[in-house]
């Protein structure tokens, strides 16, 4: 098993910046690409940004060029620097991992972000 501990978020006004971090602990061998979704109220959950096990990166069109994910394999714990935020940011946050079989077998505790306008 794997467990995902978040930290960061919180509130900051349009065109701040945040940084999410996710801390991996557990069976680390099962993980291979990590990622963050986000859902915002009344709306669906949607990828963000994804990692691979080899540092290969994928954004969402709407975040591209504003946020950057990386992965410190020493520390185990990934991070998604948000920056010129935008108050359609505004989402709880949740980090994941996956064993490499096509779902997201683990999940954080989630992180509220909110941007102000």
């Amino acid at each position: 098993q794997v467990q995902l501990v978040q930290s960061g978020g919180g509130l900051v006004q349009a065109g701040g910046s945040l940084r999410l971090s996710c801390t991996a602990s557990g069976d680390l061998l099962r993980i291979n690409s990590m990622g963050w979704y986000r859902q915002a109220p009344g709306l669906q959950r949607e990828l963000v940004a994804s990692i691979s096990h080899g540092g290969d990166t994928w954004y969402l069109a709407s975040v591209k060029g504003r946020f950057t994910i990386s992965r410190d394999n020493a520390k185990n714990t990934m991070y998604l620097q948000m920056n010129s935020l935008k108050p359609e940011d505004t989402a709880v946050y949740h980090c994941t991992a996956d064993e490499g079989l096509g779902v997201i077998d683990y999940w954080g505790q989630g992180s509220q972000v909110t941007v102000s306008s």
